[in-house]
């Protein structure tokens, strides 16, 4: 990805996590940590991933929002 997000409003990139191909169809996405934290701080992010119903994990630097209503279970 280039250095695009650096100049898009932080509304404007969250928008574009959620307009994916893949959250629009009930799946997966994922950012870095770090992003999130730096364009739109953490708290302002997973309020509205659970405002939409989503659940999200963090690991490694990383944050996996599982784009639909489903439980989420960890395996092991």
């Amino acid at each position: 990805m280039s250095h695009l997000h650096l100049m898009l409003p932080a509304d404007i990139w969250m928008q574009k996590i959620f307009d994916a191909k893949a959250a629009r169809e009930g799946g997966v996405v994922r950012r870095s940590t770090r992003d999130v934290e730096r364009i739109v701080g953490r708290s302002r992010f997973l309020n509205e991933v659970q405002r939409r119903g989503y659940h999200a994990v963090e690991n490694s630097g990383q944050i996996v929002i599982f784009c639909n209503n489903d439980r989420v279970q960890v395996l092991c």
